[in-house]
C-alpha cells in the first residue's frame, strides 16, 4: 500500500511500498529460476538444500543461510542486498539498513543500494525524516536518473514538507515514465490521487491512462532484479525463498485483519497472492476488501478494477 504523508506524520512500513515491490521482484523471480530447473550455476550447498524436502523454510532460516554464505564470501554485495531484503521483509529495519549499507560500500555504482538504505532510514521512524535519506535518494538518481524508488520517495518527502504541488508533479512524471509492466504503477497512481484530493489540486486530464492488464500471470509482470542479485538469489533454497515472500504477505494480511478499511492494502494483498500463484486467495482478498467497504461503492469499484487488472478470477 502507499499511504501518502502530511506534515507531522511519520513514515511506517505501510507507507512505503516500492521497496516491498522490490522484495517481491527479487524473491519471485528467484523462485521462478528454481522452479524452472535453471540451477546449473547455483552453489552446491544450495542445490543440496533445495533437493532436501526437510529444508528449513522460515524467514530466520533465510537470514541464517545468507549469513553463512556471507561468512564464506563477505564481499558478495548481492548477498548483502538479499540479506537486507530479508531483514526489511521481517520489519527489522535497522538491520536492513546495515546490510544495504554494506552492499553499497562494496558496489558504490549500484543505484538500488542507496535507494534501499534511504528507505530503511525512513522506515525506522522518527519525528522528521533524516536528511541523509534525501541525500541517498539523490545519489541513486545520479547513478540512475530514472530510478523509480528514489523518485517516489523524493516526491513523498516533498509532500511531507508541504510541497504538495511539487509532489503531485513529480509523481505524475513518474507515472508517465512507468513501463507497461511496472508493478508499482497502481501504488503511485493512488498516491498522487490522494495527495491531489487532500490538497484540492486539480489533476484532471494529467494522469496517463492505466496500463492494459498483463496477458500472463502476475509474476510475469514483475521486473527482475539485476544480474548480480539474480545470481545471489540462486544460492537460496526455494523453500527459503518462498518463506521470504510468504512472511511479508502474511504480515500484510495480519495488518488488514486489524485495519480492514485500507483499500490500497487489499490491492497489495491481491497482487501478492497472484505473485504466489494463489488466485483463490487473491479472490478471498477481494471479497474481504469489498466487505470492508460495503458503504463505499467508489472504493468497491476501485478494488474490482484492480482485481481485473491483476487477473484475479471472478467469483
Amino acid at each position: 500500500m502507499i499511504e501518502t504523508t502530511s506534515p507531522g506524520r511519520r513514515f511506517s512500513s505501510a507507507t512505503l511500498a516500492l521497496g516491498a515491490a522490490g522484495l517481491l521482484a527479487v524473491t519471485a523471480v528467484g523462485i521462478a529460476v528454481f522452479r524452472s530447473g535453471d540451477t546449473a550455476e547455483a552453489q552446491p550447498e544450495a542445490n543440496a538444500a533445495a533437493a532436501d524436502p526437510g529444508s528449513p523454510g522460515t524467514i530466520d532460516d533465510v537470514v541464517a543461510s545468507l549469513q553463512e554464505q556471507l561468512r564464506r564470501d563477505p564481499d558478495n554485495h548481492g548477498n548483502w542486498f538479499l540479506l537486507g531484503m530479508a531483514y526489511r521483509g521481517s520489519e527489522r529495519f535497522a538491520e536492513a539498513e546495515q546490510a544495504f549499507r554494506r552492499a553499497m560500500e562494496l558496489e558504490p555504482d549500484n543505484a538500488d543500494y542507496p535507494a534501499h538504505v534511504g528507505e530503511a532510514l525512513l522506515l525506522q521512524g522518527g519525528d522528521t525524516p533524516p536528511p541523509e535519506a534525501e541525500q541517498l535518494f539523490r545519489r541513486a538518481l545520479e547513478l540512475e536518473p530514472g530510478n523509480a524508488q528514489a523518485r517516489y520517495y523524493l516526491a513523498t518527502l516533498d509532500d511531507l514538507e508541504g510541497e504538495h504541488q511539487a509532489a503531485v508533479d513529480a509523481l505524475i512524471a513518474l507515472l508517465r515514465d512507468a513501463p507497461a509492466d511496472a508493478v508499482w504503477e497502481p501504488q503511485v497512481r493512488q498516491a498522487v490521487t490522494a495527495i491531489a484530493e487532500r490538497n484540492s489540486i486539480d489533476i484532471e486530464g494529467r494522469l496517463p491512462p492505466p496500463p492494459q492488464p498483463a496477458t500472463s500471470t502476475a509474476t510475469a509482470a514483475i521486473p527482475g532484479p539485476s544480474r548480480e542479485q539474480m545470481e545471489a538469489a540462486r544460492t537460496i533454497p526455494p523453500s527459503q525463498q518462498d518463506a521470504m515472500v510468504q512472511g511479508m504477505v502474511d504480515r500484510l494480511a495480519s495488518r488488514l485483519r486489524q485495519n480492514p478499511r485500507d483499500a490500497e492494502g487489499w490491492i497489495r494483498l491481491m497482487r501478492s497472492r497472484m505473485v504466489l500463484e494463489d488466485p483463490g486467495a487473491a479472490r478471498e482478498a477481494l471479497e474481504s476488501g469489498l466487505s470492508a467497504f460495503q458503504d463505499d461503492s467508489a472504493t468497491q469499484q476501485r478494488l474490482r478494477t484492480a482485481a481485473q487488472q491483476l487477473g484475479v478470477p471472478a467469483g
